[in-house]
């Protein structure tokens, strides 16, 4: 089996990024945010959903600064989210702040999951994803 692409996986929501070097989220023509979301972030105690929390300030530059736009506005206009999972090995370079385009990784689209941005505090955001009914 190929390795999913980075846009492929953003393309299987119907959504396009801005910049393939630094975007990491869309808001697709349905009106849906699509995000990638560091698996590393999960909240494993949360057994019914899952529940990704992180800080905007972690990391800088043009992605953040659309990221952040773009949950806000999720959050501000009860936009469903959509999720792909970017899993690494690297853990500690994502959390240190380090250009993460750097690091090996693996994506994720979870097309059977829907979310919501469950609240913005501050620099901190929470995204919590359910199993879609179908």
């Amino acid at each position: 089996m190929s390795r999913q692409t980075f846009s492929g996986a953003f393309a299987k929501f119907g959504a396009t990024l801005k910049n393939v070097q630094w975007s990491v989220s869309s808001i697709n023509n349905n009106n849906e945010l699509v995000v990638s979301l560091w698996a590393h972030h999960r909240d494993p105690a949360i057994k019914d959903a899952m529940v990704f929390s992180d800080s905007f300030d972690r990391w800088s530059g043009p992605g953040n600064n659309e990221f952040m736009t773009n949950v806000t506005r999720a959050h501000q206009e009860s936009l469903p989210v959509r999720l792909i999972i970017v899993s690494t090995e690297e853990t500690q370079r994502v959390q240190s702040g380090e250009d993460a385009s750097r690091v090996k990784k693996r994506f994720s689209p979870r097309d059977d999951l829907i979310g919501k941005v469950m609240s913005i505090d501050g620099d901190r955001y929470t995204i919590r994803f359910v199993k879609e009914a179908r």
